[in-house]
């Protein structure tokens, strides 16, 4: 009977097999959705290998042997994490093995080198920003925007002496003009929230390349994206040329609503000035929320994409169809306005058109009344809808931007940055379509508004 050196041998052996079969794609190209289920749980990190299912570390702070070992741990952390080096865990805040799972899976999904977690998509972008501007430089941002994206920006930024400006990123000639000498970013949401219009990610980042060729290496201009709303099963805006992707794990990674969180994705070199900020700012992601994103929410992305995007295609068509719509926007649809940029930006890891899991319709309202009679109709009636902001849930949410996400801006925001009183965004959950669609047929009928 072999004793129980040869035995751990054996297994870490074993352990160095696996870790090599699952990185060499030329014995066979192991799928994306395969590795967003298996990821790497053995590691120089961490082992987890006997583990199916991963543990939650839970404790905020590590017994350090020596001062030496503490001392070695802090130079370590401020250099950022090696894969090929054992980590010395020093307290919760600064690294811990569950969320640092979470990170790896997520870069590898993302097509990024590295990936730092934070407590909330917000907290997330305000690094991303806090790491690539600095007192008397300017992000460049598009003038459309998720309602507390604006209010940062427009509200806070300023207070550290970063200005911030909005314009239409789609305009490139005007992109291209204000890439003034302070500007250190270019940010924007594709697609953008409410109305879901895209931005070319390609074409701008051609546009800020053509300016950084002739900057020194600390003036550069990173341009950021905000992939909440497509997921990296839909598009991966590094692959396409951005600098530094953002997204809430709160939505549709995350995918059950029931823990918030956030994460920058970006090359491995603006690792240790994002984990410096988290270290300082102290907006890191909790073990505890860590977990279900890494054990329930990203293993299951794309099948629950899938089946999202299958029913958004249903609803859209039939709200297109619909005589009291005034207009549906949606990426899967002939009739969207950029729908040849949708086509060739929002892909799926097979190369397959992902339009996305959001619909967004249009009510003839000038003041938002009617489609808060809609909602509040659909708040009190309907079993398969629910009224609640936040969206990429299994259920079907509906909220009205212009009263609830976008309310942060005033009533002229609103009005120059196109949030449409009657404006309307559904975020498909895995309910069947036609319990949808009898639910929105029964509110256009008892609201007066079904023709």
């Amino acid at each position: 009977m072999p004793d129980h050196e040869t035995l751990s041998q054996r297994m870490q052996e074993r352990g160095q097999r696996i870790r090599a079969r699952a990185l060499d794609d030329t014995r066979h190209p192991y799928s994306e959705k395969t590795h967003l289920i298996h990821g790497r749980f053995d590691s120089a990190r961490w082992d987890y290998q006997h583990h199916v299912v991963p543990p939650m570390s839970s404790s905020v702070t590590y017994r350090l042997d020596t001062s030496v070992r503490g001392a070695e741990g802090f130079t370590m952390f401020g250099l950022g994490h090696k894969e090929d080096q054992a980590p010395i865990y020093i307290y919760d805040r600064l690294d811990e093995p569950t969320r640092g799972m979470l990170e790896q899976n997520l870069a590898y999904a993302e097509s990024g080198e590295m990936a730092v977690c934070f407590a909330s998509g917000m907290a997330a972008i305000t690094a991303a920003l806090g790491v690539s501007a600095k007192a008397g430089e300017r992000v460049l941002a598009h003038h459309v925007l998720y309602g507390c994206t604006f209010s940062l920006l427009k509200n806070w930024l300023p207070r550290f002496g970063i200005a911030a400006n909005g314009i239409n990123l789609n305009d490139l000639e005007l992109l291209e003009a204000e890439l003034t000498a302070e500007t250190r970013v270019v940010y924007f949401e594709t697609p953008v929230n409410p109305d879901l219009e895209l931005i070319d990610i390609e074409a701008v980042v051609k546009v800020v390349d053509g300016v950084n060729q002739q900057r020194p290496p600390d003036e550069r201009i990173r341009v950021i994206v905000d992939n909440t709303f497509a997921t990296p099963y839909c598009q991966r805006p590094l692959e396409l040329g951005a600098d530094l992707v953002v997204a809430s794990l709160t939505k549709n990674i995350g995918g059950f609503g029931t823990d918030l969180g956030g994460v920058v994705v970006g090359k491995k070199e603006l690792e240790p000035a994002l984990l410096g900020f988290r270290k300082d700012f102290g907006a890191v992601l909790s073990p505890k929320s860590a977990w279900p994103v890494l054990v329930y929410g990203l293993p299951t992305l794309p099948v629950r994409v899938r089946q999202q995007q299958q029913t958004a295609e249903r609803v859209a068509r039939f709200l297109e169809e619909h005589s009291c719509v005034k207009a549906v926007r949606y990426p899967g649809l002939e009739s969207f306005p950029q729908y040849e940029l949708a086509q060739r930006q929002m892909v799926d890891y097979e190369g397959l058109f992902a339009p996305g899991t959001l619909v967004y319709f249009a009510l003839d309202d000038p003041d938002g009344s009617r489609a808060g009679r809609f909602i509040d109709y659909v708040a009190e009636n309907a079993y398969s809808i629910t009224m609640a902001v936040s969206l990429g849930q299994i259920k079907t949410l509906i909220e009205h931007p212009f009263s609830m996400t976008h309310a942060a801006m005033t009533c002229q925001e609103q009005a120059s940055h196109l949030v449409d009183p009657g404006g309307i965004r559904l975020s498909m959950g895995l309910e069947k379509g036609e319990d949808l669609i009898y639910d929105l047929e029964e509110a256009f009928r008892a609201t007066g508004l079904s023709g």
